[in-house]
């Protein structure tokens, strides 16, 4: 069988997705609801990264381990031959995971009050990691165009000028999917120079891009402004490694790298662990054919759930999204709160998705779906989103 196809059993495994929805959704009996909602996927990891936290467990001591040469040359050698981008070994620093560094460049980059400005809708630690740090939220409201985001820039630029000390910035977009296009970018990059900002890329969806698209990591198009860019990578999402938690912190400036190493000793924060290097090392040295099927899957099934949704509702529109394993759902047409529709879809359905509030005042009126799942469970998922809503 296809390791796309087979279905595995996650209930008791201390999942997130699939032991925690009583508690997420506040119910008393989620036995019989089929979770689409936190972003990982129902997929095997690739074989490599099985095969090699296999070898490590074979070996009986876990002792404190660091981060080998071949573990950033495998990264350096990823970005290179996946997006055209050249690192060097010395700009890695590692992290358990990039909402972590995220928290780690706002502790170490700005100061209580310091004003941190993020394009909504976005993944929800973008509001909470900056907000938990007593920084101030300056709230950049994209615009949508059948489905793919752009940045307001008049707005952006306004913002800038009131002064903003870190800009974090979501390339690929989640939940809209938008791979932001060169142009963009390279308006970014001038406007934070223009206004002195320093700009943390999260990039960590930036595999999980259509054929049709190219992500551009932001630092490859900053030339001499490189230095003002802390990009975060990871395989986690891309391979399904959540649970593993590693991440990687890009920094060309030395003196930017050298305070996030002081910010880690001052958390006593240790190497990452003996078997997310392995699983790090193999995902990027032998986990681009795993990706390159994964893709073909994730783009059968956006069409299939695409398809079979929005000819049931007519009032629901999806767009396929350009890039990730998210399908962001509009439902605004329908008329329902999203309190009612997150009833219908738990009681009724038996389906567990995200409220497009958790992203945002912009996001009401939206559901995010996560279609990284056998084709079972996906036609399994889609007919009780249709069951739920008709």
């Amino acid at each position: 069988m296809n390791s796309f196809e087979q279905v595995i059993n996650r209930r008791k495994t201390r999942s997130v997705k699939w032991d925690l929805m009583e508690m997420i959704y506040e119910i008393e009996d989620a036995s019989d609801i089929l979770p689409m909602w936190v972003a990982d996927m129902d997929f095997a990891a690739p074989r490599a990264v099985i095969d090699a936290l296999h070898e490590r467990i074979d070996h009986p001591i876990f002792g404190y381990s660091y981060m080998c040469e071949g573990c950033k040359t495998a990264v350096q050698t990823w970005l290179l031959n996946r997006h055209g981008w050249q690192t060097q070994n010395d700009w890695m620093l590692f992290h358990h995971g990039v909402v972590p560094a995220i928290a780690t460049v706002i502790e170490t980059f700005t100061q209580k009050s310091d004003r941190v400005l993020i394009n909504t809708p976005v993944y929800p630690p973008f509001f909470s990691v900056p907000e938990k740090q007593g920084r101030q939220i300056v709230e950049n409201k994209l615009l949508e165009d059948n489905g793919v985001y752009k940045l307001d820039f008049t707005s952006f630029e306004n913002q800038l000028k009131q002064g903003i000390k870190l800009f974090i910035f979501c390339n690929p977009h989640n939940p809209g999917g938008t791979v932001w296009p060169r142009k963009t970018l390279q308006e970014i990059i001038r406007l934070c120079t223009k206004y002195d900002t320093l700009i943390l890329s999260d990039e960590i969806h930036g595999d999980l891009v259509f054929p049709e698209f190219k992500h551009i990591p932001l630092a490859l198009l900053a030339g001499a402004e490189a230095d003002r860019i802390i990009t975060c990578v990871a395989p986690t999402k891309t391979f399904n490694l959540a649970g593993v938690q590693a991440a990687v912190m890009i920094a060309t400036d030395p003196e930017k790298r050298e305070k996030l190493k002081e910010n880690a000793l001052s958390h006593g924060q240790m190497e990452l662990s003996a078997f997310a290097a392995a699983a790090l090392n193999a995902a990027y040295e032998h986990g681009a054919p795993w990706l390159d099927d994964l893709m073909k899957v994730l783009s059968s099934h956006m069409d299939y759930a695409i398809e079979k949704i929005t000819k049931a509702i007519p009032n629901i529109k999806i767009y396929k999204p350009q890039g990730t394993y998210l399908l962001w759902i509009d439902y605004r047409a329908t008329g329902l709160s999203e309190e009612s529709i997150m009833k219908s879809l738990l009681t009724k359905g038996k389906l567990a998705l995200e409220p497009g509030s958790k992203y945002g005042e912009l996001g009401t009126g939206y559901l995010r779906m996560n279609v990284a799942c056998p084709r079972a469970t996906l036609e399994d998922g889609v007919q009780r989103f249709i069951h739920a809503l008709t």
